[in-house]
């Protein structure tokens, strides 16, 4: 399998770079809302979550697909269902902020994630690994076997660099 990367960097608002991606669902925007918040269903493609959710909390996410399966701590800035989910988190790779925006019409979603970068040339590295875990969502939500991360790093990482170089 040789995915295409579909992520695109723009500019965004107080001097940040924006990576933004997107997938659509024939489903209810209820129902792709249940798939990135509720901790049963997040695990299928993303990793499980623990704590107490809500705006201004701290929950605890399971990486379940990657090296070791950690435990990271993720703080929710904005919880507006269905529509809008602002989420921030600090590693060992540095500081995250990303939305998940979500709109429906005529009985098809679209899921937008925008993550908000200082440097456009995260996206090198981060760009392919948010083409990865969309594909999961996908996969998870239409029961097809689930993607091969070697599929898409380092293969799509040249995507994101140029465009990291454009807009820098």
């Amino acid at each position: 399998m040789t995915p295409k990367p579909t992520g695109r960097l723009v500019r965004g608002a107080a001097g940040t770079y924006d990576m933004v991606l997107t997938r659509t669902f024939r489903a209810s925007i209820d129902d792709v809302w249940a798939s990135v918040t509720e901790s049963d269903r997040t695990a299928r493609w993303f990793g499980a979550w623990r704590g107490e959710a809500g705006p201004g909390r701290t929950i605890e996410v399971q990486m379940g697909f990657e090296e070791g399966t950690p435990w990271c701590e993720l703080r929710i800035e904005v919880c507006e269902p269905p529509r809008h989910l602002a989420v921030s988190m600090r590693d060992e790779a540095g500081d995250w902020r990303m939305e998940l925006r979500l709109t429906e019409d005529g009985g098809v979603t679209t899921l937008e994630l925008v993550h908000h970068l200082a440097d456009p040339a995260v996206a090198e590295n981060a760009g392919p690994g948010w083409e990865y875990y969309l594909d999961m969502l996908v996969a998870a939500r239409d029961g097809r076997p689930l993607p091969d991360f070697a599929d898409y790093y380092p293969a799509q990482a040249e995507h994101f660099a140029a465009q990291a170089r454009a807009v820098g």
